[in-house]
């Protein structure tokens, strides 16, 4: 439900406040909040291994920096609803990515979750090919896959650290990647912000992200990637509901078959049986 509000949250404050700022302003923001909390509760802020920092980098890059940056170029470009929508193929993107970096198994059910998942990304694109708006659904799609990316690579590194460390760095990373992105694309603080655009601001910096993704690798950290995935099924129907009654956003037929094909991959891809690796793993393996 947080993540479904903040795609409304996030668009508000992007009418005024340019995307590297807000981005800055948002992961920076929920870094310092956690930071705070990890002193409060004296969590070490250093993986007890020195090549973690190298896969908190990587993960926090893909995982956060990415996905932030594409959300809310999306945003940008196309409805809150569509974008929610296409962000949260993610569970599909997953399972194919686990099959190709992880060699599980995809096994009928999900490879039959990401026929009915592209189909649904077919029909989300085809009326906005045709009207040379493909931007706003490309980045979304893009922001769903980076995310993908940033949750199997840290399945993968298997970092020993506190969840709530875990998301410092993450959130850390892609504040100094979008850092990065102010400079190069030399964006200033606006000189007025609307008040909608400042409670955008903050919902997305204090519930958007630092509670949000405290919650999420929590999640991501003790059970399957697949399992963790299983509760973002719900934000694209969060956020299309959040976009009509907020923003009075009405939805196509094209968004609303979109939106029931993508769930029901993301349901698929999710409940179907657990994975099998096709190679059994080498005895002392490390990251």
């Amino acid at each position: 439900m947080i993540w479904g509000l903040n795609f409304v949250s996030a668009s508000l404050a992007l009418e005024d406040v340019p995307v590297w700022i807000f981005r800055v302003v948002t992961f920076g923001g929920g870094a310092v909040i956690l930071f705070a909390v990890t002193l409060t509760r004296r969590i070490a802020l250093l993986p007890p291994r020195r090549r973690d920092l190298i896969h908190l980098t990587v993960a926090g890059f893909f995982g956060v920096a990415g996905f932030g940056a594409l959300s809310a170029l999306a945003l940008l470009h196309t409805s809150v609803g569509r974008a929610s929508i296409c962000v949260y193929l993610m569970p599909v993107w997953v399972a194919l990515l686990g099959r190709v970096i992880l060699k599980e198994r995809l096994g009928r059910a999900r490879i039959l979750a990401i026929l009915i998942g592209v189909t649904g990304l077919v029909i989300l694109m085809y009326p906005l090919l045709s009207a040379g708006e493909m931007t706003g659904v490309l980045a979304a799609t893009g922001a769903g896959i980076s995310w993908a990316i940033g949750t199997i690579y840290l399945k993968w590194a298997k970092v020993p650290a506190h969840p709530l460390m875990i998301t410092v760095w993450h959130l850390a990373v892609a504040a100094l990647v979008s850092a990065v992105g102010i400079v190069i694309w030399q964006q200033n603080w606006p000189s007025e912000i609307s008040s909608s655009a400042w409670a955008g601001l903050v919902f997305t910096t204090v519930m958007g992200t630092a509670a949000a993704y405290l919650i999420w690798f929590n999640l991501v950290t003790r059970l399957p990637a697949s399992t963790a995935g299983l509760g973002t099924l719900l934000v694209p129907v969060f956020g299309l509901l959040a976009a009509m009654v907020l923003l009075a956003e009405q939805p196509t037929v094209a968004d609303t078959f979109g939106l029931a094909l993508v769930l029901t991959a993301g349901l698929l891809t999710l409940m179907a049986r657990p994975f099998t690796p096709s190679v059994p793993a080498k005895p002392g393996t490390s990251h």
